[in-house]
């Protein structure tokens, strides 16, 4: 039995002081047959503690079905970490952030009028009682008080960027403590004046979250925790992506030299990230400063360890300054797992195909409303809604206007595409309505909520209405499309003759495998936007502007035989034909 103590501004366990070098892997975004292969690699860099975040909305997707299977299988994490010789840090905050879908709060938290987010909410705060009664007795056994690996365990997340309710923040800490928790809490916050006001609370350990000039940033903590150890508890020596930007690098020398001058400084030091991994599914987050831009597929965040596990140029330098402060050799580290192999199985035909808008009574259940309604306010948290109406005619030239979507609408009159209309540059599209009128379609994607920031409460869908020129369109048919499964898809031979309509279309191929499966990336040149599944597994999102160019398939997604893909496009394709290469892309 053990636990983690201050003494002296530095950190003690079992009366041995203790300076934490910790990386973030987040078990959520790496399939599980490669967790020891993640943890391994930490250690084999020098690394002595792992960190993750427990996302709230992966273990309750829907209000009452919690999920602690498979990839949301957060205790076995946990023991793997600990029965490998490594610390966990756990920060299971109802709020996480994270470039995570709704920063990790779930959807189904948005049906209830007139909620508040990360505040003495009563609502709110009943929800995360519930949750919590779940979650924290599994992590509880796992505690170093109770002989797991489990040191420390964080109150909420960056919250002196959000907002100032302390009693809040009392609330999520004395919940953890009559649960049993009885390792260190803390908080971790900005290095700014407002951020450690609103953030911290007088009586429980405070961290700082930065990417450079530590010096500046452990004084300004100084001013505020004058006895406290100083902490890193996010050292971002990477970045995210957004679609339409640029991929995120920074060199390994500068990262090496940041961190070096924190280890000298005494600090304890968490890599956010160490690992980055995949945002799988539809499980990316977003950003909104001066528009909304949503996160990539890939959460490689140029890491030490590449989005598919493997050493980087940043690795061997973080590995070099950590032997170097302990005066080991890079030798004494325990050694590297033997590389996972990448296969190139070249070119597959998607050789079926289905109209998206033709298997909507096979995908969905429509419901009718006088206006149109957020995904939230159906039951429904990802994917797609259609949109359907009569409008009456003539008209000419008019003006569609879709008030406040979120986030891509693509529009459609008796089944012909009109064009898109996109959050982060909204127009209206002119449209011509024949005598008799036309169905108007509108196919809405949600992109992902976004995960940071005063814009938390996201509601996706066509949040407020569709006029043409000044007049409001009422009546409408709504088709939720979740798209948890491909499997009531109907699929016909794709025909010889193409012609390019830009209408949403499902299209379906198989790989045969006849070997050990190595790791594989599917680029999908020609192709518009959509989404991939793999044997019913949703790979996650693809779009031609970049800057991502491959999806990342881990070899356990591949089966011995016979494998489908299955690929939604929004738009339209070149040839239906995809590529798996040994190589990602990321632009």
């Amino acid at each position: 039995m053990s636990s983690l103590q201050v003494k002296d501004k530095q950190f003690q366990i079992n009366g041995e002081p203790l300076q934490i070098i910790s990386g973030a892997i987040h078990y959520f975004r790496v399939v599980p047959e490669y967790w020891a292969d993640r943890l391994l690699k930490l250690k084999a860099c020098g690394f002595n503690t792992v960190e993750t975040y427990i996302p709230w909305n992966l273990h309750e997707p829907k209000e009452n079905e919690i999920y602690f299977e498979g990839l949301a299988d957060v205790e076995r994490f946990v023991r793997l970490a600990g029965e490998l010789g490594l610390h966990v840090i756990v920060r299971p905050s109802p709020y996480i952030c994270a470039e995570w879908e709704f920063g990790g709060l779930p959807a189904w938290l948005l049906q209830y009028d007139g909620l508040r987010l990360r505040c003495m909410d009563e609502t709110y705060l009943a929800k995360v009682d519930r949750y919590y009664d779940e979650l924290i007795p599994r992590l509880t056994p796992l505690l170093s008080t109770n002989g797991g690996p489990i040191l420390a365990l964080q109150i909420e997340n960056e919250y002196g960027s959000y907002g100032t309710d302390k009693n809040y923040l009392a609330f999520l800490r004395d919940g953890l403590k009559r649960r049993g928790v009885d390792v260190l809490l803390f908080t971790s916050d900005g290095p700014e004046d407002g951020m450690l006001q609103g953030g911290t609370l007088p009586d429980t350990l405070a961290t700082v979250n930065f990417g450079s000039r530590p010096e500046e940033a452990f004084a300004k903590f100084r001013e505020y925790r004058p006895d406290e150890p100083l902490v890193c508890m996010e050292f971002w020596n990477g970045w995210f992506d957004h679609w339409l930007k640029k991929h995120h690098t920074r060199a390994a020398d500068d990262v090496a030299n940041v961190f070096e001058r924190m280890l000298t400084a005494g600090a304890s030091v968490n890599f956010y990230m160490f690992h980055g991994g995949t945002n799988f599914g539809f499980y990316n987050g977003a950003n909104f400063n001066v528009k909304y831009e949503a996160t990539i597929t890939s959460y490689d965040y140029d890491s030490p360890l590449s989005e598919c596990g493997d050493e980087t140029e940043k690795f061997r330098a973080v590995r070099r300054v950590i032997a170097k402060h302990l005066g080991k050799d890079e030798g004494e580290f325990p050694p590297m797992p033997a590389p996972i192999a990448k296969t190139r199985y070249g070119r597959v035909e998607m050789k079926e195909t289905a109209d998206l808008l033709d298997q909507l009574s096979l995908l969905s259940e429509p419901v009718q409303r006088v206006c149109p309604e957020p995904m939230e306010r159906l039951g429904q948290s990802y994917g797609f809604i259609v949109y359907s109406t009569q409008v009456s005619g003539p008209r000419t030239g008019e003006k569609l206007h879709i008030q406040q979507v979120h986030d891509r609408a693509q529009v459609f009159l008796n089944g012909v595409y009109q064009g898109t209309v996109e959050r982060w540059a909204p127009a209206p599209i002119e449209v011509n309505i024949p005598a008799e009128g036309a169905r108007l379609d509108i196919v809405v994607e949600n992109m992902g909520r976004i995960n940071y920031g005063h814009m938390l409460k996201d509601f996706k869908g066509i949040t407020d209405g569709v006029r043409l020129n000044n007049q409001f369109q009422f009546d409408w048919t709504i088709y939720p499309l979740p798209l948890e499964s491909t499997a009531p898809v109907r699929f016909e031979p794709v025909p010889e003759a193409r012609e390019r309509s830009d209408r949403p279309a499902f299209y379906r191929g198989e790989l045969t495998v006849t070997e050990p499966a190595g790791d594989t990336f599917i680029r999908l040149d020609g192709w518009s936007k959509g989404v991939v599944w793999l044997n019913g597994f949703n790979l996650g999102r693809y779009w031609e502007q970049g800057p991502q160019r491959t999806l990342y398939v881990p070899a356990p997604l591949l089966r011995s035989g016979r494998n489908e893909i299955v690929v939604l496009e929004l738009h339209h394709a070149e040839q239906p034909v995809i590529e798996l290469t040994d190589s990602p892309d990321l632009g």
